[in-house]
């Protein structure tokens, strides 16, 4: 019992290391922006998601090198995906009073994102059928297939850059090294912050006889999520919903075409369970379904369809619960 609380309270503490490192890594990001004049929309699709991607990407690259558990970060992007498809606009909605969307965010940013979890499959999905090793059951990543989403990622950058190509902001002066300096204290404290609460998800694993992907998919997920969550609901504060929702599917963008493979490159060819893979990605496809669905209609996220989505998120909890408990068995590979 007292190591369940002393892995509570590192979780606890964790993620209040990563929520700190979060605000002063959105400061920073923020200003540089605007000192180099990026438009709102780049800045939340790229600069924006890119950082607040940072615990992903440092869960999957810690738990891989120092703790030989890929599996526990491949787990945490999947989980921070569908937190950051239902829980993020759901808050961003409920935190302010009107919570718009373009046509641009849907018919650009919403389908390249759904690209992306295509991709994503795919790449598990020949891993498991064609790399020599792979079964039904689980899919080898090798360092050659994941060049496959990295490339995909780099056409979203190139796209991005397309539409900021003409655009004109008047810049802001701001003072560049104390800024550079400000974001690397930042992404130090989130690393620090993502390690504890990694080393917490594996304590929980072996005191509660479960396997580290599905603390991957709820706890870390969560934690490392909150970078993305404080971004998106204080830009929805200011009436900026454009970047609250740009962030969230850069962000996921970001981490299933690039956080996954870079734990791969690092680690080499790589084991994954194909069977826990697939009814995730299934379900992380639904989820970005319903957020397309709610987001394009009338152009606006109300209240309602906002607790529509923490009731799908809840669900999915309770769903990941009753199999931890072998209530059910639905998901093979857990």
């Amino acid at each position: 019992m007292n190591g369940l609380f002393a892995y509570l309270a590192l979780a606890v503490v964790s993620t209040g290391v990563i929520w700190k490192g979060s605000e002063l890594l959105e400061r920073a990001a923020e200003r540089l922006s605007k000192h180099f004049g990026l438009p709102v929309a780049v800045h939340g699709a790229v600069v924006v998601a890119i950082g607040s991607s940072f615990p992903e990407l440092s869960s999957v690259v810690l738990s891989t090198l120092l703790h030989g558990e890929f599996g526990l970060g491949v787990g945490a992007i999947v989980g921070s995906a569908i937190f950051n498809l239902l829980v993020i606009p759901a808050a961003s909605a409920l935190a302010s009073e009107q919570l718009e969307t373009t046509r641009d965010i849907v018919h650009k940013d919403a389908q390249f994102y759904i690209i992306s979890v295509l991709v994503l499959f795919i790449t598990f999905a020949l891993g498991a059928t064609y790399v020599p090793g792979g079964t039904n059951a689980e899919a080898i990543l090798t360092p050659a297939l994941v060049l496959m989403p990295l490339a995909t990622y780099g056409i979203y950058v190139f796209l991005q850059y397309q539409d900021a190509r003409d655009y004109i902001a008047e810049p802001v002066r701001v003072n560049v090294p104390r800024e550079v300096g400000a974001l690397a204290v930042s992404l130090l404290l989130i690393t620090v912050g993502v390690e504890g609460i990694v080393r917490a998800a594996l304590g929980f694993g072996e005191i509660f006889n479960t396997p580290s992907f599905l603390w991957g998919l709820t706890v870390i997920a969560a934690a490392t999520s909150l970078p993305d969550a404080f971004v998106s609901v204080r830009a929805a504060q200011v009436d900026e919903s454009v970047t609250s929702l740009t962030n969230v599917l850069g962000s996921n963008t970001f981490n299933l075409l690039v956080a996954i493979p870079v734990g791969v490159l690092l680690a080499g060819p790589t084991t994954v369970s194909f069977l826990a893979a697939v009814p995730m990605m299934g379900f992380l496809a639904f989820a970005t379904l319903v957020f397309v669905i709610v987001t394009r209609t009338h152009l606006e996220l109300t209240d309602p369809e906002a607790y529509g989505l923490l009731v799908l998120y809840l669900l999915f909890l309770a769903w990941m619960t009753l199999e931890t408990l072998g209530a059910i068995e639905t998901v093979r590979g857990i």
